[in-house]
């Protein structure tokens, strides 16, 4: 093949006139004084066919081919094959044409169905009209081998090797109908028994009519075998039947016509009534009918059923519908039909054809335009690409954000998820989300509940840096939107992006947020935050099971770590007031700083030093803890005499002798560092006092250690009580306070000569602190003053002498 097409071309050069056009493959078909190739012209790559003939080889019936190449160019007839171009020389005959393919090829296969035949026959039979009346002549070899089909599915009609005119006598009819090949098997009766010359005796029409019939047997059956098949209606739809009999009648005058055959089709329900002709004879003016015959006909075009011919409607139809969209008015309706055929489409055909116009609609300015395009959209996205997409359909999408008409403003929305995963992350995180805010403040309910939808769905599409947030933002506004779908939507957002959001922010943000929701007034937003709420739980249980049980550091100390003084024990850490407790112990022992704890977690008090170095010029008694010196170094100025609602001390302090030091040094010294709380200060400052003795739980270090007197002896009291934590009310300390105050002492000042002493046993006694749910005992401070007043040793086993420490 290769070989004769390169001798062609060599021959073709060496002794013609140049052809601008390529051989390509040969194409088979009936016996026939022509060889088909398929060929493309030079210039421009386009697709045609060439017809060739070999002069040497067929010298006999050269007549038949150069009659065939002058008839073709002189007959002008949508239904006739276009010629593109011709070369004649001695040796060969070659004629372009479009791109055509014989109808044999789908006669054998059988691969055309009902309404595509009748098309056919309905396109063959007019252009045989027109032959006959208008051109006045007779085709002569009226078949299926004669007739094509285009690039566009239409039935082109060729074979005009001895198409002649009836009023040439001389005409090729006469001599060479015999030599076309394999006519025997289609010559009427008539012209088979008197020969070619019988056309004159009869009307010039019969001859076509009659072959007419044999191709209407042939095209629904697969063939014709000869005469005797003619007249049989097998296959042939039963509408057809009275005017197929009556064109294949044996009586050349009894013949109908074949114009009179399509008039007879053309009527109202016969034959040729079909949506398929009638889109045929009205595509053609589409852009000239009016508003009503253009409604006419796409309702009949969106009717069509898909087993009509894919490459019409591609060829034909669409063009003409295109133009109708975009210049004609054929609207929102045309392009429905346009979209309908363009699904048939290969993706080059649907570039090239379909993709120009649609970029171009989309800028244009009609809202039924638009809408339409943005509902047809999901039929065409995946066909273009996404540089279109993202350079020229969304930059025109866009427009519809802000459109005064809501029904644009709510499709263009809801065509975002249809264009999203073709948009650039740029696009998305700016353009989009910056449109997307206002749909969401938008009027309309049903555009805000929408845009929650939308922002739901395309989460996974937004960026990673600003996702969490745009997100929270946006659905938690629609939280409070006044309409239930909207709340609905946001709680279905949330639940399905819940991946989108870190455990901290799921706890902290979201749950606070959807809580509210719980208590909705509408049962549909309840239910659903209900099965949210459940979502989030169960994600932050999962991340509480990976988390440590604590991230405080280990006490890293010597002796362990032990419970303080007072702290509860493990029993009580587990009871909901323990931190309370706890708390407080902590803040206490921080002031007193003398807490230590064992290793077994017991108290353990820290016996007292024999003396505490003081300066020369400022004795310190040596029983003060650190506790008390601290606070008395931080009290300014020195506390004032008890008042009337102290804490009265315990009756055991006056009526028991204080044991001597040697047997109490370590036991009074554990206990002194509670004395702190004796005064009724710092019991006032437990409950929210304003008393000076509030500076006792300041955490600034003494500066200073300040005594009203220097202290010359050491003496400790010790109660005989130990602490007891038991809630007990201190009655006996009570009734001692009453004591105190109806003595002499109580109301009316010592004598001159007393009143130092009385002022300095006074400060001695220990008040008992009255704490919630304990009691405490406190050593007794005794300050010496630098005149001695003259007294007699006190004998430690002597029972009066707490009431003389008393007055």
């Amino acid at each position: 093949m290769d070989f004769l097409k390169s001798a062609m071309a060599s021959a073709m050069a060496a002794q013609g006139p140049s052809f601008p056009y390529s051989f390509g493959d040969k194409v088979d078909i009936d016996s026939s004084i022509w060889t088909l190739y398929n060929g493309t012209r030079r210039s421009d790559g386009s697709n045609c066919s060439i017809f060739s003939f070999d002069i040497t080889a067929n010298r006999s019936r050269l007549p038949l081919a150069k009659n065939a190449l002058k008839k073709l160019r002189t007959m002008r007839h949508p239904g006739v094959i276009q010629v593109l171009d011709a070369v004649e020389t001695d040796s060969y005959i070659y004629i372009a044409t479009e791109r055509v393919v014989p109808l044999r090829w789908h006669v054998k296969r059988k691969s055309l169905s009902p309404e595509t035949i009748k098309w056919g026959l309905y396109s063959i039979a007019r252009t045989v009209k027109f032959i006959n009346d208008e051109g006045s002549s007779i085709h002569g070899s009226l078949r299926a081998a004669s007739i094509y089909t285009s690039e566009s599915g239409e039935w082109k009609l060729g074979g005009f090797e001895i198409l002649s005119n009836v009023k040439d006598d001389d005409a090729i009819i006469y001599r060479y109908g015999s030599s076309v090949p394999d006519s025997s098997r289609y010559t009427p009766p008539e012209l088979a028994r008197s020969g070619w010359d019988a056309i004159k005796k009869s009307p010039h029409s019969a001859v076509d009519a009659y072959n007419f019939g044999t191709t209407i047997f042939e095209v629904f059956n697969g063939d014709f075998t000869g005469p005797d098949q003619a007249g049989q209606t097998k296959g042939i739809p039963p509408t057809m039947h009275a005017g197929y009999r009556r064109l294949v009648n044996a009586n050349p005058k009894a013949r109908i016509t074949v114009g009179a055959f399509l008039e007879q089709g053309r009527r109202s329900g016969s034959f040729f009534d079909s949506p398929l002709i009638k889109l045929t004879d009205g595509i053609d003016n589409l852009g000239v009918k009016s508003e009503e015959e253009r409604a006419a006909f796409l309702d009949d075009l969106d009717q069509l059923t898909d087993d009509f011919p894919e490459d019409f409607f591609k060829m034909k139809v669409l063009p003409e519908l295109l133009k109708s969209v975009e210049f004609g008015g054929g609207g929102p309706k045309a392009f429905g039909v346009v979209m309908k055929i363009a699904t048939k489409l290969t993706n080059d055909d649907f570039e090239a054809r379909v993709q120009p116009v649609v970029v171009r609609l989309f800028g244009n300015p009609d809202r039924a335009i638009r809408v339409c395009l943005l509902d047809n959209l999901p039929l065409m996205i995946d066909r273009l690409s996404r540089k279109i997409v993202n350079d020229k359909i969304f930059p025109h999408m866009i427009s519809g954000f802000i459109d005064i008409a809501p029904v644009v403003r709510e499709q263009t929305l809801k065509s975002v998820l249809v264009v999203i995963d073709k948009l650039s992350d740029r696009v998305i995180n700016g353009e989009l989300l910056k449109h997307l805010a206002k749909t969401a403040n938008d009027e309309q309910p049903g555009i805000r509940t929408n845009t929650t939808i939308c922002l739901g769905k395309i989460a996974k599409n937004l960026g990673t840096a600003n996702r969490a947030k745009v997100l929270m933002a946006a659905f938690t506004r629609s939280l409070r939107d006044p309409f239930v779908h909207a709340r609905n939507a946001a709680l279905m957002a949330l639940a399905a992006t819940g991946d989108c959001f870190t455990e901290e922010e799921c706890a902290t943000r979201i749950l606070p947020v959807v809580c509210p929701s719980l208590v909705d007034k509408e049962k549909l937003v309840r239910d659903q935050a209900t099965k949210t709420m459940e979502i989030y739980l169960q994600r932050i249980r999962k991340a509480q099971a990976n988390m440590p049980d604590s991230v405080l550091p280990q006490a890293q100390t010597a002796e362990g770590a032990a419970p303080r003084m007072s702290a509860p024990q493990s029993s009580e850490a587990s009871s909901w007031a323990g931190w309370a407790i706890s708390s407080f112990t902590n803040k206490l022992s921080a002031v007193s700083g003398e807490m230590q704890s064992s290793n077994n977690g017991a108290s353990t008090p820290r016996a007292a030093s024999p003396s505490i170095p003081t300066d020369s010029k400022r004795p310190v008694s040596s029983t003060s803890s650190a506790s008390a010196l601290h606070r008395q170094a931080v009290k300014s100025p020195s506390p004032g005499p008890l008042s009337r609602n102290s804490t009265p001390t315990a009756p055991d302090t006056y009526f028991k002798a204080p044991p001597s030091v040697e047997d109490g040094d370590d036991f009074g010294d554990a206990w002194g560092e509670m004395g702190d709380m004796k005064d009724d200060d710092e019991a006032g400052d437990a409950w929210g006092g304003t008393s000076d003795g509030a500076d006792a739980w300041s955490s600034n270090p003494p500066s200073t250690q300040t005594t009203s007197k220097p202290t010359t002896k050491k003496e400790h009291a010790i109660s005989s009580k130990p602490f007891d934590d038991g809630s007990e009310p201190d009655f006996a300390g009570w009734l001692a306070a009453q004591a105190q105050k109806k003595g002499p002492g109580g109301s009316k000042p010592l004598p001159k000569g007393l009143s130092k002493s009385a002022k300095s046993t006074t400060a001695t006694t220990t008040a008992k602190k009255t704490l919630p749910s304990r009691s405490v005992s406190a050593t007794t401070k005794t300050a010496t003053s630098k005149k001695k007043i003259d007294l007699k040793p006190k004998d430690a086993g002597a029972d009066d002498d707490g009431w003389g420490d008393g007055w």
